[in-house]
């Protein structure tokens, strides 16, 4: 394996980190900037927005460097970004340093993926892709409960300055280790967003915000539902976002294999029990016991319709080979800025911190719908094209 793929897989470890740690530390931000947990959920919801945001400006951008260089300016803005956060004096100063983290995420995944890929045997291109991609999986089982860890005991501006000299490691990562490739001849940007105009292109891209912002509107508000309805103490939340992690990497894992074989039974099937856990969340979050199990298994069911998510884009947006992977990227983290906010409404609107479990079940559930419509559309030229040769044939 080249080592070229670990510089990578670094480099995701450390977005992946910034991104899902914010999330435990929640009620330790709101409190030292003096705002409530809600408006401290807007650190989530924009860091998702920034990724929406950035995703297509950065990869336009990249196709005008050469991808190495590419990737170093993504990591220099990482680590900028994540250093604003840890020093902010001001709630808006930490949400303006997420946000500059943030445009660095989606053209980091989108042009790693195509690096990645270059690195290695055309037979093995999926495998390095893979190989990239865990270092944001690890980052959920390993990175961000250590980072909540080290929040909850040393200080919240400590894990983003370990975040930082991550973002650091990685950056000395590729300039050392990836290799110098062509770069790009250019891109027909109105080409490729012409796939867009496709109906089937924007219901899976629909569906990846409705279901997998299911997953975030729980999750966002774990630390204070966990603290002030389950009973847990401040550390155990960090053993449920291990759980939720581990979660993760199964149901990835297994959503992967599934959706190749089956995609649309396996998106309805993903998509139903997901929706179905998180509305028992709002009951199972008054035990322990039950409440850890939900965890893990929000985490499972959630990234198990990534794979299918993502295939499902990517068969649809054919004509947009270059930017579908950021733009679903994109995609995703839309759906976690929608929930987070709306999540946080519940909250302030006095509905309590198991609230935004049902508006998580009601995105999941919507994303269901969509499927259910995707297919039966996609159905319809194939239930359709025997009409023409059955009225035709009376006529000579």
């Amino acid at each position: 394996m080249p080592l070229a793929l670990l510089a990578l897989a670094n480099g995701a470890f450390g977005i992946g980190t910034t991104e899902f740690v914010i999330m435990g530390l929640l009620p330790q931000v709101a409190a030292e900037f003096g705002v409530s947990v809600p408006t401290a959920g807007l650190l989530v919801t924009g860091y998702a927005l920034g990724v929406v945001v950035g995703a297509l400006p950065m990869t336009v951008l990249g196709t005008r460097l050469s991808r190495k260089r590419m990737l170093m300016l993504l990591m220099a803005l990482f680590v900028a970004g994540n250093l604003v956060s840890a020093t902010a004096p001001a709630f808006e100063v930490m949400l303006a340093g997420r946000v500059i983290a943030s445009l660095a995420h989606g053209a980091f995944f989108g042009i790693g993926s195509v690096v990645a890929a270059e690195l290695v045997a055309p037979e093995k291109k999926a495998g390095a892709i893979a190989t990239m991609f865990t270092g944001l999986t690890v980052a959920n089982v390993v990175g961000v409960p250590l980072g909540t860890l080290v929040g909850q005991t040393a200080g919240w501006r400590v894990t983003f300055a370990i975040v930082a000299a991550l973002g650091v490691a990685g950056l000395a990562g590729i300039a050392l280790l990836v290799p110098e490739l062509p770069r790009p001849e250019g891109v027909r940007l109105r080409h490729e967003l012409a796939a867009f105009r496709n109906a089937q292109v924007l219901l899976a891209m629909a569906m990846t915000v409705l279901g997998f912002g299911g997953v975030f509107a729980a999750v966002t508000y774990i630390a204070p539902m966990a603290t002030g309805v389950t009973g847990f103490a401040e550390s155990s939340v960090t053993w449920l976002l291990v759980l939720f992690g581990l979660g993760m990497v199964a149901g990835n894992l297994i959503g992967g294999r599934l959706a190749d074989r089956a995609l649309m039974p396996m998106l309805f099937a993903s998509l139903g029990a997901l929706a179905l856990v998180l509305a028992a969340f709002t009951v199972t979050a008054h035990g322990k016991a039950a409440a850890a199990v939900t965890v893990a298994l929000i985490g499972a069911l959630g990234f198990a319709t990534v794979p299918p998510l993502q295939k499902r884009v990517l068969d649809q947006a054919q004509g947009a080979p270059t930017l579908a992977s950021a733009v679903n990227i994109g995609a995703f983290n839309l759906g976690n800025a929608l929930s987070a906010w709306l999540g946080g409404l519940v909250i302030a609107a006095g509905f309590g911190y198991t609230a935004p479990n049902w508006v998580g079940a009601a995105l999941a559930a919507s994303a269901l719908l969509l499927a259910v419509l995707s297919a039966a559309l996609e159905r319809r030229p194939a239930a359709s094209a025997p009409a023409v040769p059955v009225t035709a044939a009376p006529r000579p």
